[in-house]
C-alpha cells in the first residue's frame, strides 16, 4: 500500500507540472480537480526578484511546502503578488515537487513630487496620494492618485482641474514621478432655485441648506463649493425642516446642479412636494413586553395632541423611552412609533409600540473615512461596544453626538451581518472637515472709557485629531490689555466629563483714579447629568493689583473703596458650581430652545475675600414668523451676594456688562464713590431684555447679515464695602434703569460681529452712558 501511495504522488507531481502554468493570473488545468486537490510540492523557487527578496514573495504566496493545494490556491498567489505592487508579471509553474515562481519587478518611485499646485499646499495634496517614494510604480495606483488630487480641488470649488503625469528614468529599475496640477478658475454658484415651495419662499429654503450663492467673502467662507455629497446633505437638511414644522410627507423630488462652462458657475435647483401640514393627533404607548407598563411611560412623551407635527419630539420620545426601559433590564426592547395620518382633519395619531426586538450583539465597530480625527474620539461617543446588546436607539443617538461634534460633515452608521446569525457589525462612515478657525474682531465704545478695541484668536475644536479643544486670543484697547488660554478635555480619564482650564491676564486702567491688574487660572470640569443637563465644579484663583494715579497725601484717597484696595495686591481664592440646562436647536443662530444656567460661588479658601455668591441668567428664544425668519427671544439674570468675612471689598461685588445692560458703558451702573464717581459693584443685581431678530431687507440672506430691534433693563444696587472718614457712597438703592435700541448683526468669517445702538430711556444723573457699540456678538 505504501509503494502504491507514493506511485500516485509521482504521477500526480508530473501531470501538474506538464498541464498547470499560471500567467498573468489565469490558470489552465488538463488534470482532474481530484488529482490537483492532492498535490504537494516540497520546496519554492524564485526567479527574477532582485530588489524584492524571494522570502517576500514567499511569505505573499498561498501554498506552503508539504500541504495540500488546488488551482484556486494559485489563484489567490498571483492575486496576492500583483497586490503588493512590486511585479509587472507573475508566472507560477510546478515542476515535479517544485512550485516555481517567476516575476518581473516592477520600476520603483525614487521621488513623488507635485507640481503646478497653489491654492492647496504639498503636505495636503500628499496625504491623500498612495505613490510613495520607495514603493512601486503601479499605472492603477497612479490613476487613482489623479482622481484624488482632482477630488482635493473639486472639495475647494475647482472641479475643473487638471492632473497629468511625467515620469524621469533613473537607471537600475528606479523613476521619478510629478503630478502636474493645473489648478483652473474656481467655480461658483450664481443661483439656488426651489420649485414645488409655497409654505416657505426661497429666502427662507436658502437659509436652511450648507449650500450658499457665491458672493465677495465666499473665497473665505467656501460655502458656495459645489459638491453631490454636500447636494445630498442640502436634501436631508430641507426634510428635516419641513418634518420638523409639520409636513410629514415632504420629499425632495429632484435636486440638479447645472455648470455654465461659459462663466464657470453653477445653477442649483431643488424640486420639492411639501404636501400637507399636520398636527399631532391622539398619542398612545403600547407594550408587549412583560413588566414593562406602558401607562408609567407616558409621561415621558414629547408629542401632545393638538401640536404641530415634529419628527424631532417623535425621535426624542422614542429615546426618552428606549433608555427607561433599558435601565429596568429589557436591553433588547425596541420602540416603535406608528402613525395614522386623518387628511380631513390634517392630524397625525402616534402610538408608540415597545416589543422584543430580536435578540443580537455587537460584534465590533467598524471606523472608516476618518483621515485626521482618531478612531477612539468616534468610538466614545457609542454607549455600547463589541459583546453588548443591540439597540437601534442608542446607534441614533451616537450618530447625533458624533453630528454635534462639528468635527465632520458627514456621518453614516449602517449595519452589516457578523460572524454569526445574532452578531451585527456596525460600519461607522464619516468624513473629516476643518475644525480650526482664525478670528479678528474689532470694537469701538463710546463714553469716558471708549476707544477702539481689538481682539484676535485661534481656535482648534479637534486639536490634533484626538477631540481636544484649545483657544488662544489676545486683544485690547486703549485702556484695557487681555490675554487668555482655554483648553477642554471632553472625555476626562476616559469618562464623559469634560475636565479643563483657563489661564488669563488682564489690564484695566479705565477708571480715574486707579488702575486694576489680574491674572489667575480656573480649573474645571463638567459632567453630563441628562443630554440637556450638566453640572460643572471650577476652582478659581485671581491675583488682583490696584494701582492708584493719585499721590498718597490726595485727600481723595481718605474715600471707603480705597481703604479696601489700596494696599494690593490682593489674592480671590474660590470654588463654585453651576447648573447648566440648554436645549439650543443652533450654536450661531438659536431659533428655539432654553439656555439657563445658575451658579453659586464661594470664596474664602485662603486669600483676601470672603464672601457667597448666587446668580442665574436664562434665554428663551422661539420662531415668531417662520417663513420671515423672525426669531424672538427673551432673557433674565439676577444674583446676589453676602460677605462672609470681615470685610467686602470693591472687586468682590458685582457690576454688569455693556452687553448686560446696553445704552450703558460696563459698571456704568450702580453704586458709586461720592468723592471720585468710581464704580463700586453692587451685592444685588437683576437685568431683562426682548429681543427680535430678521433677516435685513434688500440684502441677501445668504450674506449673513440680520437686524434686531431690543429693550433691556436692569438694576444693580446694594453695597457692603466699609468707608471711612467723610466720604460716602451714592446709588445704592434699587433704581431701574432702561434702554431701547437696535442692532445691525453679521456672521462674518471672522466670527459673530455685532453693531448696538441704544438709548437710556431711564437712568440716573451719574449713570455713565454708552450709545453705540461694535464687537463681537455673544449669545450666552
Amino acid at each position: 500500500m505504501k509503494a502504491g501511495s507514493n506511485f500516485l504522488n509521482a504521477v500526480s507531481a508530473v501531470a501538474l507540472s506538464a498541464s498547470m502554468v499560471v500567467t498573468g493570473g489565469s490558470v489552465a488545468t488538463l488534470v482532474s480537480a481530484t488529482v490537483a486537490e492532492a498535490a504537494v510540492i516540497r520546496n519554492i523557487q524564485v526567479h527574477g526578484a532582485d530588489r524584492v527578496s524571494a522570502n517576500t514573495v514567499k511569505a505573499n504566496l498561498a501554498i506552503k511546502p508539504g500541504e495540500n493545494f488546488t488551482s484556486a490556491d494559485i489563484d489567490e498567489s498571483v492575486r496576492r503578488l500583483y497586490a503588493t505592487g512590486y511585479f509587472s508579471d507573475v508566472k507560477v509553474a510546478v515542476s515535479g515537487s517544485t512550485l516555481v515562481v517567476t516575476v518581473n519587478e516592477s520600476q520603483l518611485l525614487n521621488e513623488v513630487v507635485i507640481n503646478g499646485n497653489r491654492k492647496i499646499k504639498d503636505d495636503k495634496l500628499q496625504a491623500v496620494l498612495r505613490s510613495r517614494s520607495q514603493g512601486p510604480y503601479s499605472e492603477a495606483t497612479i490613476e487613482a492618485d489623479k482622481q484624488a488630487i482632482r477630488d482635493a480641488y473639486a472639495a475647494i470649488g475647482r472641479s475643473d482641474a487638471t492632473v497629468t503625469t511625467q515620469t524621469y528614468p533613473l537607471g537600475n529599475g528606479r523613476v521619478n514621478l510629478a503630478f502636474v496640477v493645473d489648478e483652473g478658475d474656481r467655480t461658483k454658484i450664481s443661483q439656488i432655485n426651489f420649485v414645488g415651495n409655497q409654505a416657505y419662499s426661497n429666502g427662507r429654503l436658502r437659509s436652511v441648506i450648507l449650500t450658499k450663492k457665491s458672493n465677495f467673502l465666499s473665497f473665505l467662507t467656501r460655502k458656495d463649493v459645489y459638491s453631490p455629497e454636500k447636494l445630498r446633505a442640502d436634501e436631508e437638511a430641507l426634510r428635516q425642516f419641513y418634518f420638523n414644522n409639520g409636513y410629514a410627507d415632504f420629499r425632495v423630488i429632484s435636486s440638479d446642479a447645472v455648470l455654465d462652462e461659459a462663466s464657470n458657475e453653477y445653477v442649483v435647483t431643488f424640486t420639492v412636494d411639501e404636501g400637507q401640514r399636520y398636527n399631532f393627533g391622539d398619542v398612545n404607548v403600547e407594550s408587549t413586553v412583560e413588566g414593562i407598563d406602558p401607562e408609567e411611560l407616558k409621561g415621558l412623551v414629547e408629542t401632545k395632541a393638538g401640536k404641530t407635527y415634529r419628527a424631532k419630539d417623535v425621535q426624542d420620545t422614542m429615546s426618552a423611552i428606549s433608555q427607561r426601559v433599558a435601565a429596568n433590564g429589557y436591553p433588547f426592547a425596541r420602540v416603535t412609533p406608528r402613525g395614522n395620518r386623518d387628511l380631513g382633519n390634517g392630524t397625525i395619531a402616534v402610538d408608540y409600540l415597545v416589543d422584543q426586538g430580536e435578540r443580537a450583539y455587537v460584534e465590533r465597530i467598524e471606523i472608516r473615512g476618518n483621515t485626521r480625527t482618531r478612531d477612539y474620539v468616534i468610538r466614545r461617543e457609542f454607549d455600547i461596544g463589541e459583546g453588548d446588546a443591540f439597540n437601534q436607539e442608542v446607534i441614533t443617538r451616537a450618530k447625533r453626538r458624533l453630528e454635534a461634534l462639528g468635527y465632520f460633515s458627514s456621518v453614516e452608521v449602517t449595519t452589516a451581518p457578523g460572524s454569526e446569525a445574532d452578531r451585527v457589525v456596525l460600519v461607522v462612515d464619516v468624513q473629516d472637515q476643518s475644525t480650526g478657525s482664525f478670528g479678528i474682531g474689532a470694537g469701538y465704545e463710546t463714553g469716558n472709557d471708549g476707544g477702539f478695541k481689538l481682539e484676535a484668536s485661534i481656535e482648534e475644536k479637534n486639536f490634533l485629531g484626538r477631540g481636544q479643544y484649545i483657544r488662544i486670543a489676545a486683544g485690547g484697547g486703549e485702556d484695557s490689555r487681555n490675554y487668555s488660554l482655554n483648553f477642554t478635555e471632553p472625555y476626562f480619564l476616559g469618562y464623559r466629563l469634560a475636565a479643563g482650564f483657563d489661564i488669563f491676564k488682564n489690564e484695566d486702567r479705565s477708571e480715574d483714579y486707579y488702575r486694576v491688574d489680574s491674572q489667575g487660572f480656573t480649573l474645571r470640569v463638567t459632567a453630563p447629568i441628562t443630554e440637556d443637563l450638566s453640572t460643572t465644579f471650577r476652582y478659581n484663583y485671581t491675583k488682583l493689583d490696584y494701582r492708584t494715579s493719585l499721590d498718597r497725601d490726595d485727600t481723595r484717597l481718605s474715600t471707603p473703596y480705597w481703604d479696601a484696595v489700596n494696599n494690593g495686591p490682593w489674592v480671590r481664592s474660590s470654588i463654585s458650581h453651576s447648573l447648566t440646562f440648554d436645549t439650543i436647536d443652533d450654536r450661531t443662530l438659536p431659533r428655539e430652545g432654553i439656555f439657563a444656567q445658575i451658579t453659586q460661588e464661594f470664596a474664602g479658601l485662603g486669600g483676601d475675600s470672603d464672601y457667597y455668591k448666587i446668580s442665574g441668567k436664562a434665554r428663551y428664544f422661539h420662531t415668531l414668523l417662520e417663513d420671515a425668519d423672525v426669531i424672538g427671544s427673551l432673557s433674565v439674570s439676577g444674583g446676589h451676594m453676602w460677605g462672609t468675612g470681615d470685610t467686602v471689598r470693591v472687586y468682590d461685588q458685582f457690576t454688569l456688562s455693556a452687553g448686560e445692560l446696553r445704552g450703558f458703558e460696563s459698571a456704568g451702573i450702580g453704586p458709586r464713590a461720592t468723592s471720585t464717581g468710581d464704580a463700586l459693584g453692587g451685592t444685588t443685581f437683576f437685568t431683562a431684555s426682548a429681543e427680535a431678530s430678521f433677516p435685513l431687507p434688500a440684502i441677501p440672506r445668504d450674506s449673513g447679515f440680520r437686524g434686531a430691534v431690543f429693550i433691556d433693563a436692569g438694576t444693580l444696587y446694594g453695597n457692603k464695602v466699609a468707608y471711612v472718614g467723610g466720604d460716602n457712597v451714592k446709588g445704592t438703592d434699587m433704581s431701574l434703569r432702561a434702554s431701547v435700541g437696535a442692532s445691525i448683526i453679521w456672521a462674518s468669517p471672522f466670527g459673530p460681529l455685532r453693531f448696538d445702538y441704544a438709548v437710556p430711556i431711564k437712568k440716573e444723573e451719574f449713570d455713565e452712558t454708552q450709545r453705540f457699540k461694535f464687537g463681537i456678538a455673544t449669545q450666552f
